[in-house]
């Protein structure tokens, strides 16, 4: 307990003083995760609302990949997108390696499944309820998809805060594609990972406290936006 203690009072410490190197490692956590649930979003949701209105062939297995994919192992994709953009790699040349873009790319690969299972299973109940009236309006399967999209957006928005909360907790792909680098890729996760490695607990729950606290935050913040609450239907 003692150790908890003290990683309290260490976040609590680092917050109200504004430590300059805490606001940064923050602010560099904010934008690579934001940044990487907005493009797997933009992918995700619209696949999502796709596959949930679209008969094909292969479409059972798809889901099935979709679904596992959702348990893609972090260091793998880490490992994956490492090899593709080394100097060796395919994507060498842009220099990418140990950059936040880096970052983003891995934590896209890992959180759009699981963005767009979750907005699959959420459109395929909205569809079975809208699949008669929209088929009378003979609307395009574009039209569909938007219609879906916008009517089930509550739901999506859930599947969007599923992706967020499981980028901004992860270490394993980002310390390899990002390296840890002080001033350039550190982020929450990796920098208590760094402390952890060091023995200074304290410090790395108090890291720990505040990657909580600024789950939290954005969740509450997204949810007021929203008015989800306000209207009795979240």
């Amino acid at each position: 307990m003692g150790d908890i203690w003290e990683g309290l009072l260490a976040g609590f410490w680092l917050l109200i003083t504004l430590d300059a190197d805490l606001l940064q490692i923050t602010l560099r956590s904010l934008h690579v995760t934001l940044t990487a649930v907005l493009i797997a979003s933009l992918i995700g949701l619209p696949f999502g609302a796709w596959l949930a209105v679209q008969r094909f062939r292969h479409r059972r297995a798809t889901i099935a990949v979709l679904n596992a994919l959702m348990g893609l192992p972090p260091v793998v994709v880490g490992l994956i997108v490492y090899l593709l953009l080394s100097r060796s790699g395919p994507f060498g040349v842009l220099g990418l390696l140990f950059t936040p873009t880096a970052m983003i790319i891995a934590q896209v690969i890992i959180i759009t499944p699981l963005i767009a299972s979750i907005a699959h299973q959420a459109i395929r109940d909205l569809w079975a309820e809208y699949h008669d009236l929209l088929l009378s309006l003979s609307t395009t399967k574009w039209q569909r998809i938007k219609t879906l999209l916008w009517d089930g957006r509550r739901a999506l928005i859930t599947a969007s805060l599923a992706g967020f909360g499981r980028a901004i907790g992860e270490v394993g792909a980002i310390m390899i594609v990002g390296g840890n680098i002080d001033n350039a890729t550190r982020v929450l996760t990796t920098a208590i990972a760094l402390e952890t490695g060091k023995g200074d607990f304290a410090l790395a729950l108090g890291l720990g406290f505040v990657l909580i606290g600024l789950a939290v935050a954005v969740n509450l913040m997204i949810h007021t936006i929203s008015k989800t609450e306000r209207e009795g239907k979240w």
